[in-house]
């Protein structure tokens, strides 16, 4: 028998699973819907959704929805003079109250010189004494399908993959380990799928 998981919860504690989880991404062309992309389980059941600039209508804008289409977290891209000569663009997630962005839980730092290979891109969370600076970061290529999500102590999160048998990088899937919050990782999917001007993006 194993050992009981340890849940982490980052949006809610209902999107944490006790097993690794399979999911699958299905971007979505602009004009289907403004674009986006939808998260399906392995039962083929809807379980997120995400809204870009081609729904909402402003850039740097993205809204996490889960399966029955309730808006759950909300990510803007942090802007103004002080953002503009940071070597890292800014990016902020708040979870959504009454459909409106209520408490900050996490930012991601994307470093604006992708020559800069020693910038990687890195994620805090907003919690009460948190003075580590970091707590999760993204390595390998998201435009590739190939990447994965680490804790500073360097365990696996959630891992990017090419679907077994498509070519297409619209198809895509997403394995998360056990104990992780699944909204919290296709947040962090949202901003990587913007940041490459892909689904999400105007």
């Amino acid at each position: 028998m194993g050992g009981q998981v340890n849940l982490i919860p980052i949006v809610s504690k209902i999107f944490c699973s006790s097993s690794q989880v399979v999911l699958t991404v299905r971007t979505r062309p602009h004009i289907v819907n403004g674009g986006g992309f939808v998260v399906m389980n392995c039962d083929q059941r809807k379980v997120f959704s995400v809204d870009g600039c081609g729904t909402l209508g402003a850039k740097g804008e993205l809204i996490v929805r889960d399966g029955d289409g309730a808006a759950i977290l909300f990510i803007r891209k942090k802007g103004g003079v002080v953002q503009a000569i940071s070597i890292h663009n800014q990016w902020k997630g708040y979870l959504m109250d009454y459909n409106r962005p209520d408490k900050l839980v996490f930012s991601l730092y994307d470093p604006k010189s992708f020559l800069a290979m020693k910038n990687v891109i890195r994620i805090s969370l907003e919690l009460k004494g948190n003075k580590k600076g970091w707590d999760f970061e993204v390595t390998g290529s998201f435009h590739e399908r190939a990447c994965t999500i680490k804790d500073r102590r360097g365990k696996v999160v959630a891992q990017v993959e090419m679907k077994e048998m498509m070519a297409s990088k619209d198809f895509y899937k997403v394995v998360v380990q056990p104990g992780y919050d699944q909204a919290f990782v296709i947040g962090v999917l949202a901003i990587l799928d913007n940041i490459h001007g892909e689904s999400t993006r105007c």
